[in-house]
């Protein structure tokens, strides 16, 4: 998501990586858990209605290596597919179990996890930076220090945005911090950053902040003395079943093991292998570095449509109303059918009008411009549609934006 249009993540940077962990699984299974696993997603397909052959024609139409879509009825998966390759130029056609970067939805994840610390009495929507670290009260600026946990995750906090020249020098600098592990390159970039002076009095205007998220994870890790990635694993992989989610790059190093990362070079559709130009750094983990299956994908989708309410039951139903109730108005930019025509920014989720639908939607969408990854919920009704693809280039956009009207209108009574 960029910026000032709170559409995709991306990060002018050039710099070396050294470890990346999204390639590698999070269960190691049994065969016996294996067999489990490989019967649970059968059984998926079947109950599904197959939507490849829509998907196919979309692949064709709009250059898109793969794609893959489904739709979430009452807690059940009615509609599922999948079309393409998962390398352009090569015939390795992709599946619902293969993994797809989900980019800046990773930060519904985040804010359900602040709900749980909220929730736990470990933090409040108020905590404020200065109460959480207060042995940096000799470097943080006026205004910085009264920024609260509420509105980072609502990118109303009137920070500077991510073009800001810190911003990207933290980025570049932070591949650099060898000794660290990504929760101390989170508080570095945290300490650096609480010195720049204030853009905005909070809640006045909406600034499109991946840094904002950034420092969610530092707190919840201030917090837990553990690192957000333990507690995404821990609190939402595990207790979802979210057996293909991790962190990073979704394919394996030197694997075709998942659809693999696209851009646009010299006009030209490229492949990207996992590694150091395959997602953004990792340390921005909680604002957009998770990957998934499309089953996994509906199946996030499925507990959010149903508010929560079906297991793992974490948090009240009132603080799922909290995480999807807007905060601050979105400033949308017109002329894109992939995005809506208003809004507002709530906590991790947008609150987004399309002009197919007379109800609102719980939305997001996610990129790091190599992957797009789009989530449409309406809570009322309990139904949701989950959209990905391996390409995030303005095809992959504009393919998105007519689908999703396409499979609404198509399923969305039924």
């Amino acid at each position: 998501m960029e910026g000032q249009t709170g559409l995709k993540m991306h990060f002018c940077i050039l710099a070396i990586i050294t470890v990346l962990l999204g390639s590698l699984g999070i269960f190691a299974c049994t065969e016996a858990h294996a067999q489990r696993v490989i019967a649970d997603r059968k059984a998926v397909t079947r109950s599904s209605e197959s939507l490849s052959a829509m998907l196919e024609s979309y692949c064709e139409k709009y250059g898109l290596p793969a794609i893959g879509a489904a739709i979430i009825k009452d807690g059940r998966t009615v509609a599922m597919g999948t079309a393409g390759t998962r390398k352009a130029g090569q015939k390795i056609p992709v599946n619902s179990s293969d993994r797809f970067h989900i980019g800046s939805n990773t930060k519904a994840i985040t804010s359900l996890l602040a709900a749980m610390f909220v929730n736990e009495g470990r933090l409040r929507w108020d905590s404020r930076l200065d109460e959480i670290f207060p042995e940096l009260s000799k470097t943080i600026t006026p205004g910085m220090e009264s920024i609260t946990l509420e509105q980072l995750l609502s990118h109303s906090s009137g920070m500077p945005a991510d073009d800001d020249p810190l911003a990207e020098r933290l980025f570049a600098e932070a591949y650099m911090r060898e000794n660290d592990n990504l929760s101390d390159t989170r508080y570095w970039a945290l300490s650096r950053w609480i010195s720049r002076p204030i853009a905005a009095a909070p809640r006045r205007k909406y600034s499109y902040s991946n840094m904002g998220y950034v420092m969610v994870g530092a707190i919840l890790e201030k917090v837990s003395g553990r690192s957000w990635e333990e507690l995404v694993i821990e609190k939402i992989f595990v207790p979802f079943r979210l057996r293909t989610a991790g962190f990073g790059p979704q394919s394996s190093l030197g694997m075709i093991d998942a659809p693999l990362p696209h851009k646009i070079v010299d006009g030209k559709i490229k492949p990207m292998m996992s590694g150091v130009a395959a997602d953004n750094p990792l340390f921005v983990g909680p604002a957009g570095t998770v990957h998934m299956s499309l089953q996994d994908f509906a199946r996030w989708a499925s507990w959010n449509a149903g508010r929560g309410k079906r297991p793992p039951q974490l948090i009240p139903a009132g603080m799922f109303v909290k995480l999807t109730t807007p905060v601050i108005d979105l400033p949308i930019p017109g002329g894109r059918r992939d995005l809506p025509e208003r809004g507002g920014y709530a906590l991790g989720w947008c609150e987004a009008v399309f002009p197919w639908s007379k109800d609102a939607f719980v939305w997001h969408n996610g990129s790091n411009q190599m992957n797009l990854a789009h989530i449409y919920i309406q809570p009322k009704t309990d139904f949701a549609m989950v959209l990905m693809t391996n390409i995030g280039n303005k095809k992959a956009e504009e393919a998105f934006g007519l689908l999703a009207e396409e499979l609404y209108k198509k399923y969305s009574d039924r």
